[in-house]
């Protein structure tokens, strides 16, 4: 939908759900599976990584992977996600995950939500990265797509970065058409829930809105691309939020400038160092750690709010 203003993006998702007649979204409610993982790792920017201390992160929403060699030339070539440590990627299917993964030459895992009833696809999430992936599952999201009762899922993954695991989340919320905002909110918190034992955290991807970043915050996530210029035409719905992991300044995070008419999305990326296991974020600004984990603890008991299953 790139060059569409947004009442032109609705008319054009209107259809889509008109011409989908009755159907339904086929679904894969196993936390299990489906699941595809594969490609190389070994840990081949462990000598930047020993050097510098920071691991590059990127996000990626390719929409539907229509012009995956766009995407993957894009990953290759853009300053600031060229040689990233760790990719999340939205709106992709096994196939195209793979053929990202290869092209990288990154490990990936790839857990499918849905068939989509208008492509006929997977569609679904995958996290990338130049380290093993040592333990990966996919996370259900509450509240099914109110049209076409599309279930959202979240990859999760343990990644072995050196002597250190890091827990990583790519993630897509529903779009406004599919839930509202408290829906969004109630979605985020079941990411949250599932990280809460985790000490060093990324979760990255298409929030699809800009409140539910306060639900990371609630749990002492930094949200380092708050204040990020748009990456979805003029809205700014792509984020990285981190736990365990600061970045230095706010010469460390961004948007991907280059688009090649890759995807409607923009890349972002952020360079991160991790924190020693029992420093967490007590450096973050804004309500006290107590308070903080006060409120994340408050979240994860909430009887609405999903855990791992």
């Amino acid at each position: 939908m790139v060059g569409m203003n947004r009442a032109a993006q609705f008319l054009v998702l209107f259809w889509l759900v008109a011409t989908a007649g009755c159907r339904t979204a086929i679904n894969y409610p196993n936390p299990a599976g489906p699941r595809y993982a594969g490609g190389t790792s070994g840990g081949q920017r462990g000598g930047w990584f020993a050097a510098t201390g920071h691991l590059r992160l990127v996000t990626f929403n390719v929409h539907w992977g229509r012009h995956l060699d766009r995407a993957i030339e894009l990953l290759r070539v853009a300053g600031a996600a060229d040689g990233a440590d760790i990719v999340a990627l939205q709106e992709v299917d096994a196939r195209q995950t793979k053929r990202v993964a290869d092209a990288l030459g990154m490990s990936f895992v790839y857990y499918p939500a849905v068939v989509h009833p208008v492509t006929g696809r997977d569609f679904g999430t995958a996290v990338l990265a130049r380290w093993p992936i040592v333990e990966d599952w996919k996370v259900i999201l509450p509240h099914p797509g109110r049209f076409l009762r599309t279930q959202r899922a979240a990859t999760a993954a343990t990644i072995l970065v050196g002597d250190d695991s890091l827990r990583v989340y790519s993630v897509h919320l529903a779009t406004m058409m599919e839930a509202g905002p408290t829906s969004r909110r109630e979605q985020a918190r079941a990411v949250v829930a599932d990280a809460a034992r985790f000490s060093r955290v990324v979760v990255a991807g298409d929030m699809n809105g800009v409140a539910v970043g306060e639900e990371f915050r609630a749990c002492g996530f930094l949200w380092p691309t708050r204040d990020n210029e748009p990456t979805f035409h003029v809205f700014t719905w792509d984020h990285i939020f981190l736990r365990g992991l600061v970045v230095k300044d706010s010469l460390s995070i961004g948007v991907v400038d280059e688009d090649l008419g890759a995807s409607d999305h923009r890349p972002v990326w952020a360079v991160a160092r991790l924190l020693p296991p029992d420093r967490g974020n007590d450096h973050q600004t804004g309500p006290s750690r107590e308070s903080r984990l006060e409120g994340c603890a408050a979240l994860a008991l909430r009887p609405d709010t999903a855990t791992r299953t």
